[in-house]
């Protein structure tokens, strides 16, 4: 049995018209596409979410005529792009934040530290095209504060590129997480990332063409010199990466 029909068999067990907000008090509402739900979604309503999408795909290849049921090569594309869309490319909308463990700042540490390049796989909200990049993180810790692993910023990365998003707004939603987690002095957040909406159509831009902007917060936006330091380090780590 083909994965599209088995799909088809668990929508049909679990009335996904209960999750499509039909009935509103069951289902958190429709949001805004680079924010996540009131609540992640359960096994249950995720299965039955991407065979309702799978679905939807094949009326869209219908539309465009393409022979979905007959050619091989895309007879279980609709499954496939479902499930993409749910479990990797919008995972962020549908799942709980990273756990973090917080530790307090024990040694009082209160310089800069720069994290990067941390890997940004997203999805533009306009033409539903890839933006990928690398962003860099700038923490100027609290003596009173707390601190997180490394690996815990990538994670957060992650999980707010995992939607449909606006680059300006991904910055301050990345940041925003880590200040409300962390209470820093100050924070910097900066992404550096290709657009295939302009690399692989309207103007067909440069294949290196990029955006860079930075969104900065506490000391970071008020202090010349910590932004200076920033944006060096963040040179530095630019360079080696090329190496």
């Amino acid at each position: 049995m083909l994965r599209w029909e088995i799909g088809r068999q668990l929508e049909d067990q679990y009335d996904y018209r209960r999750i499509m907000n039909f009935h509103p008090r069951e289902m958190p509402p429709p949001c805004l596409s680079n924010e996540a739900l009131s609540e992640p979604l359960d096994e249950a309503a995720r299965t039955a979410m991407i065979a309702a999408a799978a679905r939807k795909v094949e009326e869209l290849f219908d539309i465009l005529r393409v022979d979905h049921r007959n050619d091989h090569n895309t007879r279980e594309t609709p499954m496939r792009v479902a499930r993409m869309f749910v479990e990797e490319i919008l995972e962020g909308r549908y799942t709980a934040p990273p756990r973090i463990t917080e530790f307090d700042n024990v040694q009082a540490y209160d310089q800069l530290i720069v994290t990067g390049p941390i890997e940004v796989r997203s999805m533009c909200a306009h033409h539903l095209m890839p933006i990928y990049g690398q962003a860099y993180i700038g923490i100027l810790p609290a003596a009173d504060g707390k601190i997180i692993g490394l690996s815990k910023y990538d994670r957060i990365v992650e999980h707010f590129a995992s939607r449909l998003q606006i680059q300006e707004e991904m910055v301050k939603q990345i940041g925003q997480y880590i200040v409300d987690m962390t209470a820093p002095r100050g924070l910097a957040v900066r992404i550096s990332a290709v657009h295939m909406c302009k690399t692989h159509r309207g103007v067909r831009a440069s294949r290196r063409s990029r955006m860079v902007n930075t969104y900065y917060w506490g000391n970071l936006a008020t202090d010349a010199d910590l932004k200076r330091e920033f944006i060096h380090e963040c040179a530095i780590l630019d360079r080696e990466q090329a190496d």
